[in-house]
Protein backbone atom coordinates (compact mmCIF):
# COMPACT_ATOMS: atom_id res chain seq x y z
CA UNK A 1 0.00 0.00 0.00
CA UNK A 2 0.85 3.66 -0.90
CA UNK A 3 1.87 6.14 1.82
CA UNK A 4 0.76 9.95 1.26
CA UNK A 5 2.30 12.10 3.56
CA UNK A 6 0.84 15.84 3.79
CA UNK A 7 3.45 18.13 5.10
CA UNK A 8 0.46 20.60 7.04
CA UNK A 9 1.09 23.31 9.28
CA UNK A 10 0.37 27.46 8.85
CA UNK A 11 2.88 29.75 6.91
CA UNK A 12 6.15 29.96 7.95
CA UNK A 13 6.72 26.53 9.68
CA UNK A 14 8.81 25.13 6.65
CA UNK A 15 6.54 22.97 5.07
CA UNK A 16 8.29 23.17 1.74
CA UNK A 17 12.02 22.93 3.27
CA UNK A 18 10.68 20.28 5.26
CA UNK A 19 8.70 17.77 2.47
CA UNK A 20 11.57 18.34 0.13
CA UNK A 21 13.98 16.96 2.71
CA UNK A 22 12.05 14.05 3.35
CA UNK A 23 11.88 13.62 -0.51
CA UNK A 24 15.15 13.61 -0.43
CA UNK A 25 15.62 10.36 1.70
CA UNK A 26 12.49 8.85 0.38
CA UNK A 27 12.58 9.41 -3.48
CA UNK A 28 8.96 9.61 -3.53
CA UNK A 29 6.88 12.08 -6.16
CA UNK A 30 6.78 15.49 -4.63
CA UNK A 31 4.32 17.96 -5.10
CA UNK A 32 4.12 21.74 -3.66
CA UNK A 33 0.41 22.66 -2.52
CA UNK A 34 0.87 26.01 -3.18
CA UNK A 35 1.41 25.69 -6.63
CA UNK A 36 -2.01 24.13 -7.17
CA UNK A 37 -3.76 27.15 -5.87
CA UNK A 38 -6.12 28.61 -8.30
CA UNK A 39 -4.49 32.10 -9.49
CA UNK A 40 -7.60 33.83 -8.20
CA UNK A 41 -6.47 32.64 -4.74
CA UNK A 42 -3.00 33.76 -5.09
CA UNK A 43 -4.28 37.08 -5.72
CA UNK A 44 -6.17 37.25 -2.55
CA UNK A 45 -3.60 36.40 -0.18
CA UNK A 46 -1.57 38.54 -1.66
CA UNK A 47 -3.60 41.17 -0.73
CA UNK A 48 -3.85 40.33 2.38
CA UNK A 49 -7.73 38.42 2.00
CA UNK A 50 -7.65 35.42 4.14
CA UNK A 51 -9.41 32.49 2.22
CA UNK A 52 -12.39 31.59 3.12
CA UNK A 53 -14.00 28.01 2.01
CA UNK A 54 -15.07 28.21 -0.90
CA UNK A 55 -11.78 29.67 -2.01
CA UNK A 56 -10.00 26.56 -0.63
CA UNK A 57 -12.34 23.41 -2.17
CA UNK A 58 -10.99 23.19 -5.42
CA UNK A 59 -7.49 24.11 -4.09
CA UNK A 60 -7.91 20.68 -2.59
CA UNK A 61 -9.38 19.05 -4.44
CA UNK A 62 -6.97 19.56 -6.57
CA UNK A 63 -4.20 18.21 -4.59
CA UNK A 64 -6.06 15.46 -3.57
CA UNK A 65 -6.48 14.40 -7.75
CA UNK A 66 -2.75 14.55 -7.96
CA UNK A 67 -2.83 12.02 -5.02
CA UNK A 68 -5.10 10.03 -6.09
CA UNK A 69 -3.36 9.34 -9.56
CA UNK A 70 0.02 9.05 -8.02
CA UNK A 71 -1.91 6.16 -5.59
CA UNK A 72 -3.33 4.72 -9.01
CA UNK A 73 0.31 4.37 -10.28
CA UNK A 74 1.33 2.32 -6.63
CA UNK A 75 3.44 5.65 -5.72
CA UNK A 76 3.87 6.80 -2.42
CA UNK A 77 3.96 10.74 -1.83
CA UNK A 78 4.66 13.69 -0.21
CA UNK A 79 2.51 17.32 -0.67
CA UNK A 80 2.87 20.57 1.50
CA UNK A 81 -0.70 21.82 2.49
CA UNK A 82 -1.57 24.00 5.24
CA UNK A 83 -4.68 21.56 6.21
CA UNK A 84 -6.03 23.64 8.55
CA UNK A 85 -9.53 22.37 9.26
CA UNK A 86 -10.48 18.41 9.84
CA UNK A 87 -12.96 18.35 6.97
CA UNK A 88 -10.08 19.80 4.43
CA UNK A 89 -8.06 16.32 5.92
CA UNK A 90 -10.96 14.04 5.58
CA UNK A 91 -10.88 15.51 1.54
CA UNK A 92 -7.28 14.64 1.52
CA UNK A 93 -7.71 11.22 3.10
CA UNK A 94 -10.74 10.16 1.00
CA UNK A 95 -8.62 10.94 -1.79
CA UNK A 96 -6.01 7.88 -0.86
CA UNK A 97 -6.09 5.50 1.80
CA UNK A 98 -2.35 5.70 2.98
CA UNK A 99 -2.86 9.20 3.85
CA UNK A 100 -1.01 10.64 6.83
CA UNK A 101 -0.13 13.76 8.06
CA UNK A 102 3.11 15.27 9.46
CA UNK A 103 2.28 18.80 11.68
CA UNK A 104 4.40 21.68 11.74
CA UNK A 105 3.87 23.75 14.68
CA UNK A 106 6.02 26.86 15.82
CA UNK A 107 5.25 29.86 18.29
CA UNK A 108 3.67 32.54 16.58
CA UNK A 109 6.31 34.79 17.00
CA UNK A 110 8.59 32.64 15.44
CA UNK A 111 6.45 31.76 12.49
CA UNK A 112 5.96 35.91 11.84
CA UNK A 113 10.30 36.10 11.95
CA UNK A 114 10.29 33.38 9.46
CA UNK A 115 7.37 34.69 7.36
CA UNK A 116 9.04 38.28 7.30
CA UNK A 117 12.03 37.10 6.20
CA UNK A 118 10.78 35.58 3.40
CA UNK A 119 11.72 36.78 -0.19
CA UNK A 120 9.39 36.65 -2.94
CA UNK A 121 6.41 34.63 -1.57
CA UNK A 122 2.68 35.72 -2.13
CA UNK A 123 1.50 34.86 1.69
CA UNK A 124 2.27 38.05 3.77
CA UNK A 125 2.53 37.74 7.39
CA UNK A 126 -0.05 39.63 8.68
CA UNK A 127 -2.36 36.80 7.85
CA UNK A 128 -0.58 34.29 10.15
CA UNK A 129 -2.98 35.35 13.17
CA UNK A 130 -6.23 34.47 10.73
CA UNK A 131 -4.37 30.95 9.89
CA UNK A 132 -3.70 30.68 13.40
CA UNK A 133 -7.57 30.91 14.69
CA UNK A 134 -8.31 28.94 12.14
CA UNK A 135 -6.20 26.47 12.33
CA UNK A 136 -7.95 22.27 13.83
CA UNK A 137 -4.85 20.68 15.11
CA UNK A 138 -4.90 16.90 14.49
CA UNK A 139 -7.19 15.02 15.95
CA UNK A 140 -6.02 11.85 18.41
CA UNK A 141 -8.10 9.37 15.61
CA UNK A 142 -5.95 11.25 12.93
CA UNK A 143 -3.14 9.35 11.78
CA UNK A 144 -0.02 11.89 11.98
CA UNK A 145 2.38 13.43 13.82
CA UNK A 146 3.07 17.30 15.40
CA UNK A 147 6.55 18.13 14.84
CA UNK A 148 7.74 21.35 16.36
CA UNK A 149 9.67 23.62 14.47
CA UNK A 150 12.11 25.28 16.53
CA UNK A 151 14.58 22.60 16.12
CA UNK A 152 16.66 21.99 13.02
CA UNK A 153 15.72 20.43 9.56
CA UNK A 154 17.40 17.78 10.21
CA UNK A 155 15.71 17.10 13.63
CA UNK A 156 12.12 17.76 11.62
CA UNK A 157 12.83 15.56 8.97
CA UNK A 158 14.54 13.06 11.62
CA UNK A 159 10.88 12.31 13.83
CA UNK A 160 8.39 12.80 10.69
CA UNK A 161 10.57 9.84 9.33
CA UNK A 162 10.54 7.97 13.10
CA UNK A 163 6.82 8.25 12.75
CA UNK A 164 6.74 7.04 8.84
CA UNK A 165 8.92 3.90 9.38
Amino acid sequence: MSTHVVVMGVSGTGKSTVAKALQERLGWPFAEGDDLHPAANVAKMAAGIPLEDADRWPWLDAIAAWTSAQDAEGHSTIVTCSALHRAYRDRLRDAAAGTVFVHLVGSPELLAERMDGRKGHFMPSSLLASQLETLEPLDADEPGVVVDVAGTVEAMVGQALEFLV
